[in-house]
């Protein structure tokens, strides 16, 4: 169809649903729009209004992994070409690479699938306006592992801070709480600025003895202190030409807060024992899980350094407010510990995935990578079920003694009070099997149990239980606890110890 004053808006993506939805959304808003399901197809598009004479689009919207050239290729051709084009950037791929490189090939911003239809509606009458020319960008190579993962708001968020801060040397203060990644912001704000090339240097303040902090930062001469046999440079000229990261910044002694203004202030300061400026030139980024307006409250943080570190501020969610991403970290990370000990992934069931989403992780992502990092080496099975996650994760998650070992600790009555109210219950509901399944659930409880504490020796867990070992290859098999899906809470044929009694 010929359109001989192209609308304002195009959008290419190779979904028709995508395609139909935003179109009737921004038709019931008065904005005309055309489709393509191609990269290709836009450029002959673009071809045929220009040898006409015809007007450009003022906006585009772009899916980034398409049949044929990526969005971002496209991208990368249209800042070369048309400038004055805004463009916004769709993906399914909730990953902070994608974000970023819109961002480096010049995108107006960035929309994260499934995103809401009234959003994406907003952003384009705000893009409308726009005739901003941004940096042209290359195409990305091949994709890499994703350095950070998230769906949820409150991560796209930090991601299009990010890619934002991409061409900017602006000081940031990183907060949020332990285990969110507050390294993993830093050394990505770090790989997407115009100093990548330099040196990346961390330093815990919380973890250095504070008389050893100052030489740590500045470095000392020969013979500045007792011990000090030769010259030594600190992290700040280690740092020079790139990014220093000063983790847990709220924990600095306010001596040594001083010497860090001036540094941050004039670019030079002195070796301990020296008397020689040494001029660098290093972007700073802090980081703390502290509240640093209440420590300035309370005199124990120097006001003008906390406005000096706290240019542009990123606020890291903690797990729990991002429970929707806990699939796709979990996913994640057990890849990644099979990649590291040299075996298969393994897999959490539905239920073992429901109950680390109802988790609410006070380590956050660090613990979950710790707990995916334990499953791989723990969990008997290659399907991991609720009944293998650790102990802290059943109970906080709310599993019961159905789906998960019975603990010594469980209840006022022990395990055998927790025991005795499963039998009511299922005599109860009129169950039949009763004896058969629980019997076997507690035969798989002890036998899972003991394989976790030898790490899956099955000769020594046999001799631990008190049992020969062709009875424990018995019983494994018996309870389908050898076979790569197979465990009681897995079966759904009846055949299964859960069957039994269901």
């Amino acid at each position: 169809m010929d359109h001989p004053h192209p609308p304002a808006i195009w959008i290419v993506d190779d979904d028709p649903s995508i395609r139909f939805v935003l179109e009737r959304a921004l038709a019931r808003e008065g904005l005309a729009s055309r489709s393509f399901a191609s990269a290709d197809a836009v450029r002959q598009a673009l071809h045929a209004a220009a040898a006409a004479g015809h007007g450009t689009p003022q906006v585009l919207l772009s899916d980034i992994r398409m049949p044929g050239d990526s969005g971002l290729q496209l991208l990368a051709e249209l800042r070369q070409q048309l400038p004055r084009m805004a463009v916004i950037v769709m993906t399914a791929y909730s990953d902070l690479d994608s974000a970023v490189a819109a961002f480096q090939g010049g995108a107006f911003d960035y929309l994260s699938k499934p995103f809401d239809v009234q959003q994406a509606v907003a952003l384009v009458r705000r893009a409308l306006p726009e005739r901003g020319a941004g940096p042209a960008g290359d195409p990305p190579g091949e994709a890499q592992p994703p350095e950070m993962l998230g769906q949820a708001p409150a991560m796209q968020e930090v991601f299009r801070a990010i890619g934002r801060l991409s061409q900017s040397l602006a000081s940031v203060l990183v907060t949020g709480e332990t285990g969110t990644g507050k390294e993993l912001v830093a050394r990505a704000l770090h790989r997407h600025s115009p100093v990548a090339g330099g040196p990346f240097v961390a330093i815990n303040t919380a973890a250095i003895p504070r008389e050893l902090l100052e030489s740590e930062l500045f470095g000392h001469e020969r013979g500045a202190f007792t011990g000090a046999a030769a010259q030594r440079r600190g992290h700040f000229e280690q740092a020079d030409g790139g990014t220093l990261f000063l983790d847990e910044i709220g924990d600095m002694p306010l001596e040594l807060q001083t010497r860090l203004l001036r540094v941050l202030s004039e670019g030079q300061f002195h070796r301990v024992g020296g008397h020689v400026s040494v001029h660098v030139r290093v972007r700073v980024i802090a980081a703390t899980h502290q509240d640093l307006e209440q420590r300035v409250r309370a005199g124990s943080f120097r006001e003008d350094l906390f406005h000096r570190l706290n240019v542009i501020r990123l606020r890291l969610p903690p797990l729990r407010e991002r429970s929707l991403d806990v699939p796709m970290l979990a996913r994640h990370f057990l890849a990644l510990a099979a990649r590291q000990l040299g075996v298969a992934p393994k897999r959490l069931d539905d239920e073992a995935m429901a109950c680390l989403a109802r988790y609410a992780f006070p380590g956050n992502v660090r613990q979950l990578e710790n707990i995916c990092h334990w499953l791989t080496v723990m969990a008997p099975a290659q399907m991991i079920a609720s009944a293998d996650l650790p102990p802290e994760v059943r109970a906080d998650s709310g599993v019961t003694a159905a789906a998960a070992p019975v603990s010594p600790q469980a209840g006022a009555g022990g395990w055998e009070a927790a025991l005795a109210q499963e039998t009511r219950q299922l005599l109860d509901a009129g169950r039949a099997h009763i004896w058969t399944g629980l019997a076997a659930r507690f035969e798989a409880v002890l036998i899972r149990s003991a394989l976790q504490a030898t790490q899956g020796r099955r000769i020594e867990a046999a001799q631990r239980l008190g049992m020969g070992r062709n009875t424990l290859a018995r019983k494994l098999h018996e309870l389908r606890l050898d076979t790569p899906e197979g465990s009681p809470a897995d079966s759904a044929s009846g055949t299964g110890v859960r069957g039994k009694f269901e």
